[in-house]
């Protein structure tokens, strides 16, 4: 048995805070800090850190822990006022990229890229589905830093992002199934729907038990913290085992369903203990980890910046648009399209279930990553500039001393 994972952990550890701290003394979120060290120590660099198995778990409970505290610090009455406008800054947050990610695509897709048995025109339209992602945990804790998570816009963003994940599971399992023919779309959107109606059902009964359980004994209320965790775990597990649901869109139902009840700020705070010392540094630093990038051609060089360009244009633009439509002022719409800019773990997700399927090439993978990279570690930094106040400044014409 190997104990290589200590020492992981403990230079994930020194790393993210220290490099977290750094950026935060130059008025920069401290995840920005986190993202570059698994950059710096990952493979892409010093190469002293890799991605293992566990590495790769631990991460995804630090995204579902994540997650799951966004939905206890969401407002519902406020997620209601912005379902509307949710559903149309996604609907656009979609096709604008995906039309985006086309077009760039087709300009500078060759012949020597195609994987064999596959068109190049589906190659490019998968592309286009990976630039529709949309990894909202980095803009979740961005916003956390500043204040800024439970107000209309952070609200927007979440619930934008949260239909965006669906949509981005309709699109993929659409152009899937036209290059793995066992899958069914009709079934695919039939356990979508199922999910939903499952977690309506569930969060009635579960929030009424634990709200009972909560408000009649408060001497437990380390047991309330395991339960909740627990609830967390299992929405999880079911959205994505049974449902073919990210299992961050359990998580985050699983907030939301505790959000209202009477202990949510003593759960959250206790979450947000573990998530810090552990999960949370673990999550940022994995998303760098995952950068392998062998040498390129000028070509494909040229390709990256261009998607890259693409990637942070055409989400900026379709959820800001959507946003304008539904009545949001412009510097609104600016921080709403710039929340939804990053795209994380999602898109490598969504990239390898291509390259296995033979939608995307091996050459083409590296632009993409540098992409999912590039994105989630800007994002923080354009939503630090977006969400900066004005300071005032007072004129005074022909003041008097008294």
């Amino acid at each position: 048995m190997s104990y290589h994972y200590l020492l992981d952990i403990a230079l994930i550890l020194l790393s993210t805070k220290v490099l977290g701290l750094l950026t935060k003394k130059y008025q920069m979120p401290q995840v920005v800090g986190a993202l570059l060290a698994g950059l710096i120590f990952g493979p892409a660099c010093f190469n002293m850190l890799h991605e293992t198995q566990f590495l790769k778990q631990m991460s995804e409970l630090g995204v579902i822990s994540l997650m799951f505290v966004a939905g206890l610090e969401t407002d519902i009455q406020e997620m209601k006022k912005s379902g509307k406008a949710a559903l149309i800054i996604a609907i656009l947050g979609v096709l604008v990229p995906l039309v985006g990610g086309f077009a760039v695509a087709a300009f500078f897709n060759r012949p020597e890229f195609a994987v064999e048995g596959t068109s190049i025109v589906l190659q490019n339209v998968f592309i286009g589905v990976i630039l529709t992602a949309t990894s909202v945990s980095i803009t979740v804790e961005t916003l956390k830093e500043m204040g800024k998570l439970s107000t209309p816009v952070g609200n927007a963003i979440l619930g934008a992002a949260l239909i965006d994940d669906i949509l981005g599971i309709i699109a993929l399992t659409v152009i899937t199934s036209l290059a793995d023919t066992s899958v069914k779309i009709g079934m695919v959107l039939i356990k979508i729907v199922g999910f939903f109606v499952f977690a309506a059902v569930i969060g009635v009964v579960f929030y009424k038990v634990f709200k009972k359980w909560t408000m009649r004994d408060d001497e437990q209320r380390r047991r309330y913290v395991i339960v909740a965790f627990a609830f967390c775990l299992l929405m999880a597990y079911i959205a994505e085992e049974y449902f073919g649901v990210a299992d961050i869109t359990g998580a985050f139902l699983a907030g939301l369903i505790i959000s209202n009840t009477v202990k949510r700020d003593y759960i959250g705070h206790r979450f947000e203990t573990m998530s810090y010392l552990l999960l949370s540094p673990i999550f940022f630093a994995s998303i760098g980890l995952s950068v392998e990038i062998e040498s390129m051609s000028v070509s494909l060089i040229i390709f990256s910046i261009a998607l890259l360009i693409m990637a942070i244009a055409s989400k900026i633009i379709g959820c800001g648009v959507g946003a304008k439509m539904c009545g949001y002022s412009n510097k609104e719409c600016l921080q709403i399209g710039t929340g939804m800019v990053s795209r994380g773990e999602v898109a490598l997700i969504v990239a390898s279930k291509g390259s296995v399927l033979g939608l995307i090439s091996a050459q083409l993978f590296a632009p993409i990553v540098i992409m999912v990279v590039v994105t989630t570690i800007i994002t923080p930094i354009l939503l630090k500039l977006v969400f900066r106040e004005k300071k005032a400044v007072k004129h005074v014409k022909g003041a008097s001393v008294a």
